[in-house]
Parts: structure tokens; C-alpha cells; sequence
């Protein structure tokens, strides 16, 4: 697309993907990248389904989220611009996607279908050794947050999760930390109910914590969020 220069040089210093790669070389693998934009809401890889392509998100918001055997939707990690995902398409052995993602905001996303990234790996073997890192960070998270599921409260996990968006996806706003998230995706990423959670959110945004809008949180002070978890 005309619009959108992939170059070297617009490639931010966050895109573990591309670390370590010349000015050249990465010009080269944004080369091989079909560009898609998908609009809020849209579902970019579906799980069970074939992972035939590696993404990376360019522009935009999305997350990964598991759909139960009962239909229930589990939100995961949330995934940011310079974060890529799809992985397995790395490999020559045919492997379904694990999660889905979806974009909560209008998105740019590059894509390498499996054969063309497979190829971009065995003449840039830096390009398999960065998307292995990534899985690494991805799997720590998940080690994080099952600890979290087995030795903290309820309370606990909330703050963990609110935090957590904080740091990865918020945007300062007027002295606080704005993001989209609807109480409900926060109760299923604490693995709390929902009740629990409108109840603790309420009494965090009593004294001053957090202020509570319509599918938005503003974390206001971390410090009284801290002093209402033990």
C-alpha cells in the first residue's frame, strides 16, 4: 500500500521481530510483508484453524483471547504495535493457531504467509531466533499468571490484571492511565466473576483509585490501589 512506507527506516526500536537486522536486511523481510488493515472488532487468526501465516501488529490494538468448549470467551494477553504472533507458521510441521486475536482498535497488520517466512527464516536464522524469544515472553506471562491463579486472592489478581493493562496498553490521560476494557473481560482475565469484580472496581474508584467509564478504566494512583489489595 502507497500509504504505508515499510522501510528501516520507520521501524520502531519495539519490534523484537526485526532486532538485530541491517537497514537492508530488514528492508528486505518488510518487502516480503503483505500489508491488511482490519478494522476494530475484526478476527485476524481463528483458533483450531491452520497457522499458515506470521503476523505482526503495525498499527493498532489486539489481543488474544480462547473460546472454552462451552462457548465461553478467555481474554489473554493484550497485543501491541512491533508485537507479532502466529509463530507456528515458522514450522514446516502443520500446526493450528492455539488462540485467537481480534483488534479492539482500526489496525495495520503485516502478514508473511508460511512458505515466504519460512524462506526469510533460513536466510536470516536472527529472524527464528527473535520469534522464539517472543514465545519465551509469551510463555512467561502465562507462568506468571497461572502462579498468580494458584497463590493470590481474588483482590490480588484484579490489581495484577489492572496493572498489568496499565503498563502494556494504557495512555496517560489527565493524570491517569486510560484503556478499554469492560468489566466482564476483567473478571475473566482474574478468573473472578463478574460480581466480584463490578464490586472490588467500585470500591477502588470510592477512594480514588481507579475512575470507572462505560468499557474504560483510568487507573488515577497506584499507591491507593496498592494499600486496598492485602
Amino acid at each position: 500500500m502507497s500509504a504505508l512506507k515499510l522501510r528501516a527506516d520507520n521501524v520502531t526500536p519495539n519490534i523484537d521481530l526485526l532486532r538485530g537486522f541491517k537497514r537492508h536486511e530488514t528492508d528486505l523481510i518488510l518487502a516480503a510483508a503483505r500489508v491488511r488493515r482490519f478494522p476494530a472488532k475484526s478476527l485476524m487468526t481463528h483458533q483450531g484453524e491452520p497457522a499458515d501465516h506470521l503476523l505482526l501488529l503495525w498499527k493498532g490494538r489486539a489481543r488474544y483471547f480462547f473460546e472454552t468448549p462451552n462457548g465461553k470467551k478467555l481474554i489473554m494477553i493484550w497485543i501491541t504495535p512491533g508485537h507479532s504472533f502466529g509463530g507456528a507458521a515458522l514450522s514446516t510441521r502443520p500446526s493450528p493457531y492455539l488462540l485467537s486475536t481480534e483488534t479492539v482498535r482500526d489496525s495495520v497488520v503485516l502478514t508473511w504467509d508460511g512458505a515466504t517466512i519460512r524462506g526469510l527464516a533460513r536466510r536470516f536464522p536472527q529472524l527464528l531466533e527473535n520469534a522464539i524469544i517472543s514465545a519465551v515472553d509469551y510463555l512467561s506471562w502465562y507462568i506468571a499468571a497461572h502462579a498468580a491463579l494458584c497463590s493470590q486472592t481474588a483482590r490480588q489478581r484484579l490489581a495484577s490484571v489492572l496493572l498489568g493493562y496499565a503498563s502494556s496498553m494504557g495512555e496517560r490521560v489527565s493524570g491517569s492511565i486510560e484503556f478499554d476494557i469492560s468489566n466482564e473481560e476483567l473478571a475473566n482475565a482474574a478468573n473472578i466473576t463478574p460480581y466480584t469484580a463490578s464490586r472490588i472496581l467500585s470500591e477502588w474508584q470510592r477512594i480514588g483509585a481507579i475512575r470507572k467509564q462505560r468499557r474504560k478504566i483510568f487507573v488515577r494512583s497506584t499507591e491507593r490501589l496498592f494499600l486496598r489489595v492485602a
